[in-house]
Parts: C-alpha cells; sequence; structure tokens
C-alpha cells in the first residue's frame, strides 16, 4: 500500500479504513479528510485511530505500529518523583479546567513554535469534553496551573493525547494520579501512541497494532456512562488519604 484513503465531505465515519491499510511510511498514516465531530472521533478511537496534523494541513488520521501502551499496575515512579508526591507540592485535579489544559498543551515548547494541536482540534476536544468523553487532570501550584494532560475514555480504555508543565514533575504529578484514579475506574489499558523516552521511563511498552486493536474490541465495549470525572477523582483522593 502506498497511497492512503482520502474522506469526503458527505463521509460518515465507518468510512475511515481499517487500521491494517496503515503506511509503514510514514508509519501509521491512514486517512486524509473527513470531520472532528464526536461520532468521528469517537469511533476513530474505538478503531485505534486518532487524529494529527499541523495548521495549514488536512486532517490526517493515523494508527502506527507498533503501539505505546501504559497498563495502570505497571505503572513506574522513581524515587525522585515519588519524593515530589509525597512533598504533595501539587493540588491534582480533575476536569475543572479542561480548555485551560488544552490551551496550555497548544502553547508553543522551548524547543519549537509548531503545534498540531490546531484552533479546531482544541474546539472538538471541548465539545466531546462538553458531552464527558474527554477529560483533563490538572496539577496546582498556589491555585495557578502548573501542569496537566488530557485524553478521552471510552470502555475501560484511556486515549492519552498531550500533556504540558510548567514546573518541574507538575505533568507527572498528574499523570500518576491520574493513572492510580483510571486503575479504581477498571481501566485496564492508556493508549500512549508513539513511545517516548518519557513514557518509557513511566512504564509504557509497545504492543504489535494487532494486539492493540484487538484489545479494543474487548476493552471499549461498552463506552460506559459519559461525564465529568470531578467529584469522583476528588471522592477517591478524599479515601486514599
Amino acid at each position: 500500500m502506498s497511497t492512503i484513503s482520502w474522506l469526503g465531505p458527505l463521509d460518515g465515519p465507518e468510512a475511515l479504513p481499517s487500521p491494517s491499510q496503515a503506511l509503514s511510511d510514514p508509519n501509521g498514516l491512514l486517512a486524509a479528510g473527513g470531520s472532528l465531530q464526536p461520532n468521528w472521533l469517537l469511533r476513530s478511537y474505538e478503531h485505534g485511530i486518532f487524529p494529527w496534523y499541523e495548521e495549514g494541513q488536512p486532517i490526517l488520521w493515523w494508527c502506527p505500529n507498533p503501539r505505546a501502551v501504559l497498563k495502570p499496575d505497571e505503572l513506574k515512579i522513581s524515587r525522585s518523583l515519588r519524593r515530589t508526591l509525597n512533598k504533595q507540592v501539587f493540588a491534582v485535579t480533575a476536569d475543572r479546567a479542561f480548555p485551560d489544559v488544552v490551551r496550555a498543551c497548544a502553547a508553543p515548547r522551548s524547543y519549537t513554535d509548531a503545534t498540531w494541536i490546531t484552533h479546531d482540534m482544541a474546539e472538538a476536544y471541548c465539545r466531546l469534553h462538553a458531552l464527558g468523553w474527554a477529560h483533563s487532570f490538572e496539577a496546582w501550584e498556589n491555585n495557578e496551573l502548573a501542569g496537566g494532560l488530557y485524553g478521552v475514555g471510552i470502555g475501560r480504555v484511556f486515549f492519552g493525547e498531550s500533556m504540558f508543565t510548567k514546573r518541574t514533575d507538575a505533568s507527572k504529578i498528574a499523570f500518576v494520579h491520574a493513572v492510580r484514579f483510571l486503575a479504581q475506574r477498571g481501566v485496564e489499558m492508556i493508549d500512549c501512541q508513539i513511545r517516548s523516552a518519557h513514557l518509557i521511563r513511566l512504564g509504557a511498552t509497545e504492543i504489535p497494532r494487532d494486539e492493540f486493536i484487538q484489545r479494543l474490541r474487548i476493552y471499549c465495549r461498552p463506552r460506559g456512562t459519559p461525564g465529568p470525572w470531578t467529584e469522583e477523582f476528588e471522592g477517591a483522593n478524599e479515601r486514599s488519604q
């Protein structure tokens, strides 16, 4: 396969091709076009596909092979990170500042001004959050947002999308709290999409795409009940203290 599928404006999300048709170079590129409406995003995630493109490009859909994943019970916490956890430097919440987390994730980084979180992408995930499918975890220092992450929760899978940090270890602390909470909710797998040294240090591993898709068929059914996780997260925190 050397070409990708082009999706028209009248196509529905069922037009997304099988992940088996994704290119090997660039790894995982599957299709272009389509829509970022909630029905497209939910169907794409359930089939192991996610949007990823830059300003000026059409929507590009990806399903790389292999896939980076983390099982909640395999989370690794370094000694230095555990010390920071024990100091309780940051207060961590869920779904209290979703748009702010997305904006912070989209902000320019020290190494590049480019971002794949375009205005349309940010709006799309905010719509998904309003419907109760997209969630954020926030780390606060002195009532200021210091780090966080966001993603999509479907069934027993959390699909991680992006993280940001303004203070040392803030995003890691938010991630640890998120993983612990997700484990309590019965989440079996966190999709990390693409391998990075940072994720590997936290316990992520790589699995073949076919195995990842097979797991999704089991873990994403049923989808579960959408809604904010704020009160559930804070209640879980109180019980753990």
